[in-house]
């Protein structure tokens, strides 16, 4: 998924400077990479099977960072360990819809609704408060909404297939939203890097066993797609954004979140061929205006 540590954010920008700009850059655009990475891992091992290497070879490197930062790595209470199982529960369903939609849908549309996480937050929020919408509130949901009406109608256009694999990738920002939830109080107790850890090592498993009941093979035959994976969606993504997100506000994130849509609309260009109508453009936009809204909401 696109911006696993994204809501570890300040609600306020902090000092940056021109590392932190180019960090917060270059993470998006490592997770952007992801769905290529994907895409060529479908047939081997297979889309929900790469999702378990991706968790599974980032581990270490996470544990080592965490250790460097000084974040505690065991000895972690049952409530926080019952907490992190959960969110990794959620993340691997998160990462096994998304694996699938991505190998039916365009890889732009990919990353948008996977992304969509963003204003299902802001819809949980405005429920836990119990509030009416603000004016900025209601443009992110109207703008989504009718961004992502354009997008699934011209799947639907293209091939039933193709509006299928949009709808897991909207799936997977569903889950992804109880992924953040369920880490809302342990991540208080806990660094980035520990979290990761654990709800990595926590979904992993489900992984395994969903890959297992899909009959994907599990064993890569061919491994530097998966290994691509793991660095620039696990490794390099998550730690260039660790190191950036508190230095900036949620509205400069949003921007810069738009940049995952565009390169992967590049690759998918690129590798794939696919070809987007000024339509296709309309939809992306409105979303991408949904998604920054949402963010520019956030506190």
């Amino acid at each position: 998924m696109g911006n696993a540590t994204a809501q570890t954010a300040a609600g306020r920008a902090k000092d940056w400077n021109g590392w932190h700009f180019a960090a917060l850059l270059g993470g998006n655009v490592a997770l952007a990479l992801g769905p290529l990475w994907v895409r060529l891992a479908e047939s081997d091992p297979g889309p929900v099977s790469a999702g378990f290497w991706r968790l599974v070879l980032a581990v270490p490197f996470f544990v080592l960072f965490a250790r460097a930062s000084g974040q505690a790595v065991l000895g972690l209470g049952r409530n926080v360990l019952l907490a992190v199982a959960g969110a990794g529960l959620f993340f691997a369903l998160d990462l096994g819809s998304w694996h699938l939609g991505i190998g039916l849908t365009r890889l732009g549309n990919a990353s948008l609704f996977g992304n969509s996480g963003s204003i299902l937050l802001v819809a949980w929020g405005l429920i836990a408060l119990r509030r009416r919408p603000r004016l900025g509130e209601w443009l992110a949901f109207a703008a989504a909404i009718a961004g992502s009406a354009i997008l699934l109608g011209r799947s639907l256009e293209i091939d039933h297939t193709t509006m299928i694999g949009d709808l897991l990738c909207l799936l997977a920002g569903f889950l992804y939203t109880f992924y953040i939830l369920l880490l809302q109080n342990a991540r208080a107790r806990l660094g980035n890097w520990s979290l990761l850890t654990w709800s990595s090592l926590a979904g992993a498993p489900v992984l395994l066993a969903l890959a297992a009941m899909l009959g994907e093979p599990i064993w890569p035959q061919v491994w530097w797609p998966v290994a691509m994976l793991a660095l620039t969606s696990q490794i390099i993504g998550q730690g260039l954004l660790v190191f950036a997100l508190k230095h900036f506000s949620p509205l400069v994130i949003g921007l810069a979140l738009l940049t995952q849509p565009a390169v992967s609309v590049l690759a998918g260009w690129l590798q794939f061929g696919e070809v987007l109508t000024p339509l296709d453009g309309l939809g992306m936009v409105l979303v991408g205006l949904g998604l920054v809204l949402a963010r520019s909401t956030q506190k």
